[in-house]
């Protein structure tokens, strides 16, 4: 599961529905998997702007990746700087969770991720 993935999924229980802590899900014992993919600047540009930069702060500080800036860099200035470009494509595209858990900050139900798939189906005891 890519990084970039964990960024747009929530809790599916029914009662974090409304809870703030049902997002991001929290990595656990993450095994971490790289693939070199070309840098496509123009994904990480239209993507940007849908993340939600705090939970990708989040992510990645508990993937133990350097400290992302406080504020989401903007387009033009991504364009001019390379390092930060190459950064955030490596975080969200080349890096992904191969074996592990994504947890839940509200309820603590963990969703299990193997050979790269994580299962988001709940036992029926929390539909």
């Amino acid at each position: 599961m890519k990084v970039l993935s964990i960024n747009f999924v929530t809790c599916a229980v029914k009662a974090c529905k409304s809870s703030a802590d049902s997002f991001p899900l929290h990595p656990k014992d993450a095994e971490l998997v790289e693939d070199e993919i070309e840098l496509n600047p123009d994904m990480i540009l239209n993507v940007l702007p849908r993340l939600d930069w705090k939970a990708l702060r989040t992510t990645a500080s508990e993937l133990g990746f350097p400290e992302l800036p406080e504020q989401a860099p903007s387009a033009e200035t991504l364009q001019s700087d390379e390092k930060t470009l190459q950064d955030l494509h490596h975080i969200l595209l080349e890096t992904q969770i191969s074996e592990g858990k994504l947890v839940c900050g509200n309820c603590g139900h963990e969703y299990a991720i193997k050979e790269g798939i994580a299962n988001f189906l709940l036992p029926s005891h929390l539909v």
